[in-house]
């Protein structure tokens, strides 16, 4: 089986596997069209006996290095989505994590902002030396999103991740491993053989008792996630009515560090 899926592509294998790969490199940045794509994926497998377990990956430099801030594109909002409508996007998102396939992400380079959030909507995350993750958004005047005030405690703790949030640090990978954000740590060269192998000995347990724990174990994600994105929504709205919104946008385009002014 090989599929297209918008700028996603999904490859199914004799292990059980199916690989599925965004193609924006570089950076793979995110956005309503990727999020749908990657759902109407997802919601393919499901229905596909031939798959028991997905691994997700991304062509390029990075998985995900989160929203274009860069003035670029015509949709440059720090918050995916937004010229749409969040809301849309959320209920795409919402998809995700109704879906019903054990995912393994493959993260290499940036797993950034909203890209976080995506790496965080998989079971396992596998990741080289070389990635870094980071909930940057204090940084720049904005608040997290994609669900992370849910997603995020529940695999590091909630300590842990409101030092992430507070101060917006990046996290090597061998800084991600030691707090458990990623799971194995390998050589980037080894990232997807590595990734594809958890994948498959995942697909090779019973198909309807893995489901059966998988729902289980994370039972009320989907509601959870609905209502933190609801609240990060309402955040967001009234963080973009002020100059330290418009600052930090600004600095990320001209790459250089905003000026926040508390107002």
């Amino acid at each position: 089986m090989a599929e297209h899926f918008g700028d996603v592509t999904v490859t199914l294998d004799d292990s059980f596997v199916a690989t599925v790969e965004m193609h924006r490199p570089p950076e793979n940045y995110f956005d309503l069209d990727v999020i749908t794509a990657l759902a109407d994926a997802y919601a393919a497998l499901d229905a596909e006996p031939g798959c028991r377990a997905i691994l997700l990956c991304s062509e390029g430099k990075h998985f995900c290095a989160g929203a274009d801030l860069s003035g670029r594109r015509p949709s440059n909002s720090p918050v995916p989505g937004a010229s749409e409508g969040p809301d849309l996007l959320y209920r795409e998102a919402a998809r995700l994590f109704a879906a019903e396939t054990p995912v393994v992400a493959a993260v290499q380079g940036a797993a950034v902002g909203a890209g976080l959030g995506l790496a965080c909507a998989a079971d396992f995350r596998i990741a080289s030396p070389a990635a870094r993750f980071s909930a940057n958004f204090a940084r720049f005047g904005f608040h997290q999103v994609f669900g992370l005030s849910v997603t995020l405690p529940d695999i590091v703790g909630r300590q842990q991740s409101t030092k992430l949030l507070y101060t917006g640090r990046r996290l090597s990978g061998e800084a991600a491993l030691a707090i458990g954000l990623c799971d194995e740590l390998v050589d980037a060269e080894d990232l997807r053989r590595v990734a594809h192998t958890l994948a498959a000995e995942i697909a090779a347990c019973a198909p309807l008792a893995l489901r059966s724990i998988r729902r289980t174990m994370r039972a009320g994600l989907v509601e959870r996630f609905q209502a933190a994105t609801e609240h990060e929504s309402a955040e967001i709205a009234w963080l973009q009515t002020t100059a330290d919104w418009t600052e930090g946008v600004l600095a990320s385009r001209e790459e250089r560090p905003p000026r926040f002014a508390g107002r």
